[in-house]
């Protein structure tokens, strides 16, 4: 049994699912993975499943009933990695946007440096992302500003989704509580860690955009990251974000 546990969701992947969990698979550092599948069209959820029968005891698949957000697909994933003992739990695509090698950079700036939370970021270090047009980037980028400066939050790559955590801070967060659905989610989940007192920590990492598939990402995901933005700082102030238990 693994400490570790890679959640990715899937929605018409069908282009990279086996790819990606090859890739993970072949790692030194040995993870489990859990595909949260919403019922995607073009038969994801079929080679994932013929992938289950090669990698019996190390790949899972949470099948739902329809594409419900990507924040409700990892609180899913989170509460189902809980439940089975997981101590390290990662947040990633399966276009590979983020590289699987990775992984094991993340894992060890918690398990080894002491971290709670290792963010896989964009922005540490510049700006290293590959393929994105320059809109899309100096978007993502001057988002990431504008959480810091409602926030306060010391974190260059606010809207990252290359996220490994620790079990005590998933235990800690009150999932129930999470609102938001779209990338707003990843602000919310790394706001409520700190201000619940955890050591979030930054590993540079280059971002690669998919070059299979079809991506997700639109305007109204971005308009949810930037109005949700100050609800988070306002509750925040009013001591609304407290732990599911004491820590």
């Amino acid at each position: 049994m693994t400490d570790s546990l890679v959640i990715i969701p899937t929605f018409n992947e069908k282009e990279n699912i086996e790819k990606i969990l090859r890739t993970v698979f072949n790692l030194k550092k040995d993870f489990h993975v859990l595909v949260v599948e919403d019922n995607s069209p073009d038969g994801t959820a079929d080679i994932v499943k013929r992938l289950m029968k090669e990698f019996p005891e190390s790949l899972f698949i949470h099948e739902r009933k329809g594409k419900l957000g990507l924040g409700t697909a990892y609180i899913a994933g989170f509460k189902w990695a809980l439940e089975r003992g997981y101590d390290f739990i990662t947040e990633m695509d399966a276009d590979f946007s983020h590289n699987p090698n990775d992984l094991e950079r993340l894992y060890h700036a918690n398990a080894v440096e002491g971290a709670d939370v290792a963010i896989g970021s964009r922005y540490i270090k510049g700006v290293n992302v590959v393929n994105w047009p320059m809109g899309r980037v100096l978007m993502s980028y001057f988002a990431s500003s504008y959480v810091r400066m409602v926030t306060r939050l010391q974190i260059m790559d606010t809207t990252a989704g290359f996220v490994c955590w620790t079990r005590k801070v998933l235990e800690t967060i009150d999932l129930d509580k999470i609102k938001f659905v779209g990338y707003a989610f990843q602000i919310e989940m790394k706001y409520t860690a700190v201000k619940l007192g955890f050591k979030v920590v930054e590993v540079p990492i280059i971002f690669t955009d998919r070059t299979e598939g079809t991506s997700k990402m639109n305007k109204s995901i971005f308009r949810e990251a930037i109005l949700g933005v100050m609800q988070l700082r306002l509750r925040g102030m009013a001591g609304k974000i407290k732990p599911v238990k004491s820590l």
